[in-house]
């Protein structure tokens, strides 16, 4: 099953990030759109069955309403990427220098899982919580 819910994030220098984005938390390319002077227009990052769509930030209409986090500040939205194997991404996670805002830690609810913002300050979940799979 894929989903149909794809979180979209900008990024001051997407090219870099995806390149991070693929090599710390395992994401795969499955589409990148270049503007003329090199710039990410759009690209299409897959993790399992799900995707996150990312691009520069530019001063175009989308824009206007969404932009890289300012530096440690809050957001109001995260994306939650379940993993099957927690101890080993947390350990890739740190050793690249992310920062970590909430250790790993088993939860209550049978999940294992850390939070951590990227280089540019995009706060993301991950976990071993399946909602999928709760019959809830």
């Amino acid at each position: 099953m894929t989903s149909s819910v794809i979180p979209t994030l900008r990024y001051a220098n997407a090219g870099a990030m995806i390149g991070w984005l693929c090599s710390v938390f395992g994401f795969e390319r499955r589409a990148v759109h270049e503007s003329e002077d090199g710039g990410i227009l759009h690209a299409e990052l897959v993790h399992g069955d799900g995707m996150v769509m990312i691009g520069d930030a530019r001063d175009d209409g989308f824009g206007a309403l969404q932009a890289p986090p300012p530096a440690g500040g809050k957001v109001t939205q995260s994306p939650y990427v379940l993993v099957e194997d927690i101890d080993q991404l947390y350990a890739a996670v740190k050793a690249a220098g992310a920062t970590v805002v909430m250790d790993l830690e088993d939860k209550d609810y049978g999940s294992r899982e850390f939070s951590c913002r990227d280089p540019e300050g995009h706060l993301w979940n991950f976990g071993t919580y399946d909602p999928w799979r709760t019959g809830a």
